[in-house]
């Protein structure tokens, strides 16, 4: 009995350890992407480029898209699918903003057929894993925008277009801002605080549905802390990618509002928050304690990219 037992251990210990590794493999964040080079780019492939190397990182990056598997390792995995959530809220909120205010001249013009097939596949729920799976219907979304994309540098169609404005713009900025907002109030939650609320500030007037107390008590969970910290991140890695190529598409734009130092103060205040994770675990010390508070940390760089877009929105709207 004894000798049957030691092998099946040996079995279990080195099946143990070949899916802790394989779980590490597939929890390593993907490098920073690169626009392909062309002569010649039309005005907004930049930004389509990006939202579909995007939705490709998602799908074929190691271990491919982890959020609805239900097999292990990547069932008990959890800090690569809140990364993958993240970047997935950017790629909706930009083929949003894509398909309404990009793609459109006025408000009463047609939208882009390839556009409208696109978004609303890529806001199929993150974990659906069969009938539809979330990976095919990504796929499929990201098939759509690679049609508009084709449509939108070939010359001889005029039924694909990109309007580079400054009001299309800041539509884009203000749904990242209200992303970012949420992100930041998630983050610092990770310690207790009392916050007086201000919900309806700004407005003698406003009402709401119930009523509140004065002050708010906010606190997240012990178990949302790390899952707040990585969607921060895939948040953050998406809008870098976004606003770079927003800076190609919008060159002349942000020339005549004065506003490339604010973009590129944005990607510079996001690209802090990418820096390497030493440490095992996502550590909650107090603010001024011995030990880190990474949520703490990651918050005051999404506060700062927050504030830069606010006033490049004000640039963008009066300058």
């Amino acid at each position: 009995m004894e000798l049957l037992r030691r092998p099946s251990l040996i079995i279990a210990i080195i099946l143990l350890i070949l899916l802790s590794l394989l779980s590490w493999y597939w929890s390593r964040e993907p490098d920073f992407m690169a626009l392909d080079r062309v002569e010649q780019r039309v005005i907004g492939s930049a930004t389509t480029e990006m939202l579909i190397k995007s939705v490709d990182t998602l799908l074929d990056k190691p271990g491919g898209y982890l959020s609805n598997d239900v097999a292990p390792p990547s069932v008990w995995l959890d800090n690569m699918p809140n990364w993958e959530f993240g970047v997935l809220q950017q790629v909706r909120d930009l083929a949003k903003a894509l398909r309404n205010d990009y793609s459109r001249s006025q408000t009463q013009s047609v939208a882009d057929v390839d556009l409208e097939r696109a978004e609303p596949m890529l806001n199929v729920h993150n974990d659906a894993w069969i009938f539809p799976s979330a990976e095919g219907q990504y796929s499929d979304g990201r098939e759509a925008l690679e049609k508009y994309l084709r449509r939108l540098q070939d010359v001889s169609q005029q039924d694909a277009q990109f309007y580079a404005r400054a009001d299309n713009l800041n539509e884009w900025l203000s749904l990242v801002a209200k992303r970012l907002g949420s992100l930041s109030q998630r983050l610092s939650a990770a310690r207790p605080q009392v916050r007086v609320n201000i919900d309806l500030a700004g407005d003698s007037k406003a009402e709401q549905s119930t009523q509140a107390s004065s002050q708010v008590i906010s606190k997240t969970s012990w178990f949302k802390i790390d899952d707040n910290f990585y969607e921060a991140r895939g948040t953050a890695w998406a809008l870098i990618h976004f606003l770079r190529a927003a800076e190609i598409d919008f060159e002349q734009v942000l020339a005549d509002k004065n506003a490339l130092v604010s973009l590129r103060q944005i990607i510079r205040e996001l690209e802090a928050t990418q820096q390497p994770v030493r440490s095992l675990l996502i550590l909650n010390g107090s603010g001024m304690g011995m030990f880190a508070n990474h949520s703490l940390v990651m918050s005051s760089y999404i506060t700062r990219a927050n504030a830069a877009i606010a006033d490049m929105r004000r640039l963008l709207a009066d300058g």
